[in-house]
C-alpha cells in the first residue's frame, strides 16, 4: 500500500507460473528462511540481546486530501535499512487512494490496523485487505494495480517495501494473503504475538517471503517481556504502534531504551535476539518487530522501480511504457477503481 513517493489520487485470480514452478519457489524460500533461522532457535541458546543504536520519532505528514503518513524508513535520517526500503504507518480515506501504478524489483507488505484497503491488479486479482489481514506481494518482474480505501472514514495500516535480491528481481509476481482469523497467534506470560511471517514462541507462519524475513505484531501487558531470536546478520527494527515499550541490552550493562508510540527503534547487528518489554504499572505496548536478511547489493530507485543499476531502472520504465517483459497485461487494462473514478469525472 502507498508508493514511497506518496502520490495520491482523488479474490479472484492470482498470477501463476506453472504449478511446479510455484511449488519450487515456495519450497526454496521456505528452506532458505528455515536454514538461516535454525542457527539458534531456542531460548536456551540465545546469548546476547541486540542494542538499540538509534530511535526515530515519526511525525504525521499530510499528503493531500485524505492521506496522512508517519514515515520511519525512507526519510532523510534513515533512507533505508537493507533490505527494507520504506516503512510507513498510513491513514487513508476517500477521496485519496492510489490508482493504477506499476511495481518492479521488490516486495510490498500491507498490514491493516483499522478498516481496509481494496485492490485490483492487471491479472484480475482483486479483493480487500481488512482489519488484521496481511498481504505480502512479490512484485518481481512486474505488477500493475490500484489500491483504494476499502470503506468510508479513516482506514489505517502499515506499509513496508522490502527489496529483492538481484537474482529475484525478475521472478514471476506472487501474492500471499492471510486473513486475520487465520494468522497464527502465540501467547505466553502476558505476551500475545500475531506471527505474520517467521516464527515466535514455537509457532510458525505459513507465509514465505521471497526475501527471508520475520514480521511479528507483539502485544505486551504491563510487566510482560518477549525475548525474540533474530538470525545473526539480519537487519532488525521495531515500530511502537501504541503504548510504551522498553528495549533492553542486558549483556551491555543493562542499557535500556524506552520509546513511545509511533517511534522506530533500530537494532545494531551484534547479538542474536531482541528484548522488548512493557513497564510494570505502565500502559502496556503494541510493537511490530521486523527483521530480514540484507542483500548487500547496489540499489537504484526511481519511483515504483527498484533495481541494481540505472540501466535496469530505465529498462523497467521502457518495459512498462511499451507493455512488455512482464507488463503485457497492462495493455488496454484499467482497474475497477480507475473506471469508477473516470465515470465520476464525467
Amino acid at each position: 500500500m502507498a508508493p514511497p513517493s506518496l502520490s495520491s489520487s482523488a479474490s479472484s485470480h492470482h498470477h501463476r507460473s506453472s504449478a511446479d514452478e510455484l511449488a519450487a519457489e515456495l519450497t526454496k524460500a521456505a528452506n532458505e528462511a528455515i536454514a538461516v533461522q535454525t542457527e539458534r532457535h531456542h531460548d536456551d541458546v540465545m546469548s546476547k540481546p541486540r542494542e538499540v543504536v538509534r530511535t526515530l520519532k515519526c511525525q504525521r505528514k499530510q499528503v493531500g486530501e485524505g492521506l496522512a503518513v508517519w514515515r520511519s524508513i525512507g526519510r532523510a535520517e534513515l533512507p533505508d535499512l537493507d533490505p527494507f526500503l520504506s516503512f510507513d504507518e498510513i491513514e487513508i480515506s476517500p477521496p485519496a487512494g492510489f490508482l493504477d501504478h506499476p511495481h518492479r524489483g521488490f516486495e510490498t507488505v500491507t498490514y491493516m490496523l483499522e478498516g481496509g484497503v481494496s485492490y485490483h491488479d492487471f491479472s484480475g486479482h482483486k479483493g480487500t485487505v481488512s482489519t488484521g489481514d496481511i498481504q505480502w506481494m512479490t512484485a518481481g518482474r512486474g505488477v500493475v494495480h490500484a489500491e483504494m480505501p476499502g470503506g468510508e472514514g479513516v482506514q489505517r495500516g502499515i506499509s513496508i517495501w522490502i527489496n529483492l535480491a538481484s537474482k529475484d528481481k525478475m521472478v514471476e509476481p506472487r501474492y500471499q494473503e492471510t486473513a486475520s482469523a487465520d494468522i497464527p497467534v502465540a501467547d505466553k506470560d502476558g505476551v500475545s504475538v500475531k506471527i505474520l511471517a517467521g516464527d515466535c514462541l514455537g509457532t510458525r507462519s505459513a507465509l514465505r517471503p521471497r526475501t527471508p524475513a520475520m514480521c511479528l505484531d507483539v502485544t505486551l501487558q504491563p510487566g510482560a517481556r518477549l525475548r525474540q531470536p533474530v538470525p545473526r546478520g539480519w537487519s532488525a527494527c521495531a515500530y511502537v504502534i501504541a503504548g510504551e515499550a522498553v528495549f533492553d541490552d542486558l549483556e551491555g550493562g543493562a542499557a535500556q531504551t524506552a520509546t513511545g508510540s509511533r517511534t522506530l527503534a533500530v537494532f545494531g547487528g551484534d547479538g542474536d535476539c531482541v528484548d522488548v518489554r512493557a513497564e510494570e504499572g505502565g500502559p502496556g505496548a503494541r510493537v511490530l518487530v521486523v527483521a530480514a536478511r540484507p542483500h548487500g547489493e547496489a540499489v537504484v530507485r526511481d519511483g515504483p522501480f527498484v533495481m541494481n543499476t540505472k540501466e535496469e531502472v530505465e529498462q523497467a520504465r521502457e518495459d512498462y511504457r511499451l507493455r512488455r517483459n512482464g507488463f503485457e497485461m497492462a495493455d488496454g487494462w484499467a482497474s475497477d477503481h480507475a473506471n469508477t473514478a473516470a465515470d465520476a469525472a464525467h
